[in-house]
């Protein structure tokens, strides 16, 4: 009996703290349909991984030592980047670039908004943070999970878990960060600007040189870029060739799903109440907040910029899209479109900014390791 309440007595209010965070993170993705294919396992594995580990652990054969069951998941597939290159595949199968090699200009977009991953950099440095713990944070700004992994692990920060947690979460959140940042910055008048549709033919050949191209270019001039940018071109490729459609369907459906719920569980591997709640891990999950802040008004901001100039006006919402959080950021951009008018259908053309965005923020994350590795 006495071992039977043991762990009852010896709970520690921290253990509570993040069992309510992980019911807040269920709550999201059940209630409120957030992203529950990556917020429902995190949350449940947050509660499990502060619980007793007595049924939940396997032996290290190596040390003899016990792991967390979550634990052997983490060193299977997030320390050896496995996770976040397999996910890339898919994500790179689900893209249709079509929209963004319709209308190349909004690339510019994309990559404005990568500038929330280098101010954080500089506000990361100011607060204290070794230079490679602050260049792994900031790359939460790139809002792409497997490119955080890939360059924490890269880098060997010793804040991966807290950095995994936030870039995730974030990623999550983006229907609730975005909209009151882009109301802030822009008028009712720039908000009702209609941008009509009309599609360009582009060539299959165009779309199946593009991964191609994208992927020499990468490799030559951000060397350290090309991994991450090659298995997302190749996702694509596996897409556009058209000799591969059950593939490609596996690779959007089967992989890009079953790798994202074995990354929701792993994150939650990193969500150990001693771990998490600390100092460090609140200045981190301020510091990507930041992130995300800035790379919507640096897509935004250079959005308006162009308007002064250009003679057809442009949406300044769709700037925010060029975050990586695809396809979350457009269809958020497309939902505030239709609020403001109901006939103001922004879907395409912010999906074209996201795409971008997403080979953008891989780049800029080839860059950190540039600079930083």
């Amino acid at each position: 009996m006495e071992e039977l309440f043991a762990n009852v007595f010896n709970l520690q209010w921290q253990q509570v703290v993040m069992w309510v965070i992980g019911g807040a993170l269920i709550w999201l993705a059940i209630k409120k349909e957030m992203e529950p294919s990556l917020l429902l396992p995190m949350g449940f594995g947050a509660i499990l991984v502060n619980l007793p580990l007595s049924g939940a652990v396997t032996q290290n054969l190596e040390t003899g030592t016990e792991v967390g069951a979550l634990d052997v998941l983490f060193d299977a597939g997030i320390s050896n980047e496995l996770f976040p290159l397999l996910l890339f595949i898919g994500i790179g199968a689900m893209i249709d670039f079509t929209p963004l090699l319709s209308n190349p200009k909004l690339m510019i977009f994309g990559a404005a908004a990568q500038f929330g991953i280098f101010f954080t950099l500089c506000m990361a440095a100011l607060l204290g943070f070794d230079l490679k713990d602050a260049a792994s944070i900031a790359v939460i700004g790139a809002a792409d999970g497997p490119t955080s992994i890939f360059v924490a692990n890269f880098l060997e920060s010793n804040y991966l878990g807290a950095i995994i947690v936030a870039a995730y979460s974030y990623m999550a959140l983006v229907p609730i960060i975005q909209p009151p940042v882009i109301r802030l910055i822009t008028t009712k008048q720039e908000r009702l600007i209609r941008m009509p549709y009309a599609q360009n033919d582009v060539s299959k050949t165009a779309k199946i040189l593009f991964p191609i191209v994208i992927t020499v270019i990468a490799g030559i001039f951000v060397p350290r870029s090309v991994a991450l940018v090659g298995f997302l071109m190749f996702g694509n490729l596996i897409r556009e060739c058209g000799v591969l459609d059950s593939l490609s369907e596996t690779a959007q459906k089967v992989l890009a799903n079953l790798i994202t719920l074995m990354l929701g569980l792993t994150v939650a591997s990193r969500m150990r109440a001693e771990y998490f709640l600390t100092p460090e891990t609140l200045m981190i999950l301020g510091l990507g907040l930041i992130a995300f802040i800035f790379d919507t008004v640096g897509g935004v901001l250079v959005a308006k910029v162009y308007n002064i100039f250009a003679r057809t006006k442009i949406n300044p919402m769709i700037g925010a899209a060029g975050i990586s959080a695809f396809p979350m950021s457009a269809r958020v951009i497309n939902k505030m479109g239709l609020q403001e008018d109901n006939q103001n259908f922004l879907l395409m053309h912010a999906v074209g900014v996201n795409v971008s965005g997403q080979i953008a923020s891989v780049i800029a994350g080839g860059m950190i390791l540039t600079l930083f590795g």
